[in-house]
């Protein structure tokens, strides 16, 4: 996922850029408000501060959703409900108030590219995924490896779907957990940890779930052996 982070605050842009980086994205930083539609290609998600230098930021808002469809989290100082309103009102899809949790931002982030990907309509081939031998039904939470149904738990399918939905792109450890638990908590990596061992054992697929140390998990493609019994 590439991020345009829209600050002119050095020291926010010092301490949310590794922290993203640290989450498997990439980031292209401005310091200034005009010219932002210059970079928007290839870009998954704006984060824009109201308080730029040369321009206010609800013009620069305006002026990104006049351009394209790229989703803007505004993150601002700004914690009036008068500027969210105007805000929202200018195209933003979300408004975060400084200081934030960089947890909180996350979740946002990627519940925004949820709200923004398209449904699947019935029939639709993209609620079934295949890979290898291994076939995903997304719309009735169904599972069959070489032909054999699996029954995984729900949140053993959850973390699945959201590793096959992905196109095989690393999802963070906080993204999935967020996705499939809607919290965080200390323990929760090793909780995380041992659903996809039992996932991989129910499969008996290991190289389906690939482990991406120190970011998350990525769909990988398993080796053709026998099926799970039935």
């Amino acid at each position: 996922m590439h991020i345009l982070l829209v600050e002119d605050d050095d020291r926010v842009a010092a301490a949310l850029r590794p922290a993203l980086h640290r989450h498997g994205m990439t980031t292209t930083r401005l310091s200034r408000g005009r010219g932002v539609t210059q970079h928007l290609d290839g870009v998954d998600v704006v984060l824009l501060d109201l308080g730029l230098p040369d321009v206010d930021g609800v013009d620069v808002c305006r002026e990104i959703r006049a351009a394209g469809d790229v989703p803007v989290i505004v993150v601002s100082a700004r914690g009036e409900v008068d500027d969210r309103i105007q805000s929202l009102h200018c195209g933003a899809d979300d408004y975060l108030v400084k200081p934030f949790d960089t947890g909180e931002l996350l979740a946002r982030m990627h519940a925004v590219l949820r709200r923004r990907a398209p449904a699947l309509a019935p029939g639709d081939p993209g609620e079934v995924v295949t890979v290898a031998d291994v076939r995903m039904d997304l719309r009735r939470h169904e599972v069959a490896v070489a032909g054999h149904p699996v029954a995984l738990t729900r949140k053993e399918f959850q973390i699945l779907a959201l590793l096959a939905t992905a196109g095989g792109t690393v999802c963070t450890r906080g993204r999935i957990v967020g996705e499939v638990w809607g919290r965080s908590w200390p323990g929760a990596n090793r909780t995380l940890d041992v659903h996809v061992a039992t996932l991989r054992t129910k499969l008996g697929r290991p190289e389906l779930v690939t482990t991406v140390r120190g970011v998350g998990y990525r769909l990988g493609v398993p080796d053709a052996s026998p099926a799970p019994a039935e």
